[in-house]
């Protein structure tokens, strides 16, 4: 490795030619990748939610749906509006009782309980599906052209118009997300490192290697709006310290050596062999979150874990041969640190150790009572501004027709009609249910199928199903409307057993039982396989133990304040933030630990070996943290999207949680451990330190 850290320091202007060549390919990558809003693609395929939309798409060709509230329109406008919607692209049906009857059946002769349907003062309610998914490209599209034709007496609601305000919404401020997480790291460097032009460097060269990382998503063909609006500020994040380190060891290296490309090349290998192990324990975390069922996790621990790896290569390869191209250049530009003198912090942990153990074991029960027991939702228009045009649309749907969400059912056409009406009857009695729509129970059996134009009752009626709309009163998630649909899926598995419930809500249920089971999978993998790493690098049985449950105290120590808060975070992050903040940050307490461990080995007794390990590593402990939090935190406080603001505000908080755990509580248990720790360890067992030596 040597011959090929020198080999590529004096060949550094080369070295930095290819890495900056390699940003080419990475840009087209990031252009070709496309992006997905709808969350509820991520769902498992086996999930008969899935297979429903997959057979509503190939049986009407119909994906995505809206429901469209007018007020003020003339029947002949609504009429009117409707048609100019079907001719709009990717836009399969318009189903309105308007441009259904088109004034062949006056509403006055209807029975009120049909009216009502479609009709609420001097708004009416149409249904539009579009060919594709609530995601795609093509039906944004159509969603954008929807609200042009329709104008501004039209409400455009359903989960195809939040996916379309989120997309317009989360394209509009993610270069801003990176340029505050950058801007804040700056500041953070600026007051750590001791060069006015080391900051710019640094984030330049992990600049790079986010393009890098970016570029090869194209290999996935798409990822997460949330993986791509996070992707670059958690890269940035959790490698920033990579280059601290290298810096460090640098100028360590420079004391030792004349030849200053010999310092860095001997600098390169000392870095890389300490940062392996954190970013081992780190892309853990990330990999452990690609084991949920619902695959989001897979989605962005497959990007954070190339994250990290370009992180590592873009520290040991491009960051090098950059420090040594404008050695000069940054010599001239030193400066003092601002950072004042944390020696402080050790002499205080270890003269307290015992009252800071105490707080410790106090913190342990109402730190994780929360953090079992926090709090979430699921209802993705939950995560949106509030005056959004999809969600003010979804007020009014709500607020007029006394709908918050629409179901789908998909009944096999074989089932007579009598039947079909038997179950609508059933079904409408159903609490929170406030219509049930289908061609059967619309014309009630009195009035014939000949009458409905052929074009519109192909769009309800297949040779295999015919499609019917429930209107529920219940939000999404809801215990009341998870409740409603295993009593509606029951009706309908009476009348027809291959029948399927469909839609956003049933999707939701489905994803409330995936997303508990994935919890508890994420955790118990990621918690395994750093436990392994640490035993592996530590050579400790004990150790693992610790270090693990030092994180997890500052990981339910962050999740349990929303909790003590009354606050709901969105369904994901409890498990995003547990791996992420556990693969992350575990990272302070291996440094600590890893000093302590040595300075024991080398014959200091356990009260100064804590006492030095803990002013070694507190100042590197605490940039790292400031950083992660900085990168984060201004993310989180500007981004409109709950999902994406509540989560980077979780991890910035998870940062110094872990920061402040790491430096006052670890050292205690390391004091008050120590005995069990020297017999369970091989290095400290066999220098033979006594617990008192």
């Amino acid at each position: 490795m040597k011959k090929v850290t020198k080999w590529m320091v004096r060949h550094r202007v080369l070295v930095i030619l290819v890495c900056l060549a390699l940003v080419i390919p990475s840009v087209l990558g990031i252009a070709a990748t496309k992006t997905k809003y709808d969350l509820l693609y991520y769902l498992p395929e086996d999930l008969e939610t899935v297979q429903g939309q997959n057979i509503l798409l190939e049986d009407f060709g119909k994906g995505a749906f809206s429901l469209l509230v007018t007020e003020g329109m003339t029947l002949q406008e609504q009429e009117e509006m409707e048609d100019a919607i079907r001719e709009i692209p990717h836009v399969d049906s318009v189903i309105g009782f308007a441009s259904a009857v088109r004034g062949t059946l006056p509403p006055e002769i209807l029975p009120d309980e049909v009216r009502e349907k479609f009709m609420r003062g001097d708004c009416m309610l149409s249904a539009v599906f579009f060919d594709d998914s609530s995601s795609s490209e093509d039906t944004m599209e159509a969603i954008a052209k929807v609200r042009e034709t329709a104008g501004e007496k039209c409400f455009v609601s359903g989960l195809s118009a939040v996916v379309t305000d989120t997309r317009n919404l989360v394209e509009e401020q993610e270069a801003t997300y990176v340029a505050i997480a950058v801007a804040l790291c700056a500041v953070v460097l600026a007051v750590t490192m001791d060069s006015l032009l080391l900051p710019i460097i640094f984030l330049l060269c992990i600049g790079v290697s986010i393009l890098w990382n970016l570029g090869t998503n194209i290999f996935l063909g798409e990822i997460s709006y949330i993986t791509k609006a996070v992707a670059a500020v958690l890269q940035l994040g959790v490698t920033l310290d990579y280059s601290i380190f290298l810096w460090h060891s640098y100028r360590e290296q420079k004391a030792l050596h004349e030849d200053k490309d010999e310092a860095m090349a001997e600098a390169i290998g000392l870095t890389f062999t300490s940062i392996l192990g954190s970013s081992l324990t780190t892309i853990a975390g990330f990999i452990a979150i690609c084991f949920m069922s619902f695959t989001l996790g897979r989605d962005l621990g497959i990007v954070m874990s190339k994250g990290v790896i370009m992180g590592l290569l873009g520290t040991v390869i491009l960051l090098p041969c950059v420090i040594r191209l404008l050695d000069g250049a940054i010599e001239k530009t030193s400066h003092r640190p601002l950072l004042p003198d944390v020696g402080g912090i050790s002499r205080f942990v270890t003269k307290h150790y015992r009252a800071l153990a105490v707080l410790l074991v106090l913190l342990i029960f109402p730190a994780f009572y929360g953090y079992k027991n926090v709090h979430v939702y699921y209802d993705m228009s939950r995560v949106m501004d509030p005056d959004l045009p999809s969600v003010i649309a979804n007020r009014k749907l709500e607020d007029t027709f006394d709908t918050a969400t629409t179901h789908l059912i998909l009944v096999d056409s074989s089932v007579p009609a009598s039947d079909v009406l038997e179950m609508t009857k059933e079904m409408e009695k159903v609490d929170g249910v406030k219509s049930v729509i289908g061609i059967d129970s619309l014309l009630g059996g009195e009035i014939p199928e000949s009458i409905v134009p052929e074009e519109i009752l192909s769009k309800v009626k297949s040779d295999r199903y015919q499609l019917m709309l429930v209107n529920s009163a219940y939000v999404i998630s809801s215990d009341e409307v998870n409740a409603q649909i295993d009593e509606l899926g029951t009706i309908l598995k009476k009348y027809d057993e291959g029948g399927m419930l469909i839609g956003e809500a049933p999707c939701t249920k489905d994803l409330i039982s995936c997303t508990d089971h994935d919890f508890a999978v994420v955790n118990i993998i990621s918690i395994i396989a750093i436990f392994i790493i640490i035993l592996l690098v530590q050579k400790s049985l004990s150790l693992p133990v610790l270090l693990v449950a030092v994180i997890e105290l500052a990981i339910a120590a962050n999740l349990c304040i929303p909790y003590y808060t009354g606050t709901e975070l969105p369904f994901i992050e409890p498990i995003l933030i547990s791996t992420i903040q556990l693969g992350a940050t575990v990272d302070y307490a291996i440094l600590m630990t890893t000093r302590y461990r040595q300075n024991r080995i080398a014959g200091m007794a356990k009260m100064d070996a804590v006492e030095k390990a803990a002013a070694s590593s507190a100042q590197s402990i605490l940039v790292s943290g400031i950083g992660f939090f900085a990168a984060t935190y201004g993310v989180g406080l500007y981004a409109n999207v709950d999902i994406i603001s509540s989560m980077c505000r979780l991890i910035a908080r998870g940062a110094l949680l872990s920061v402040a755990v790491v430096l006052f509580l670890l050292p205690a248990a390391l004091l008050l451990l120590d005995g069990l720790i020297v017999r369970t360890t091989f290095d400290m067992r066999k220098a033979g330190r006594s617990e008192n030596s």
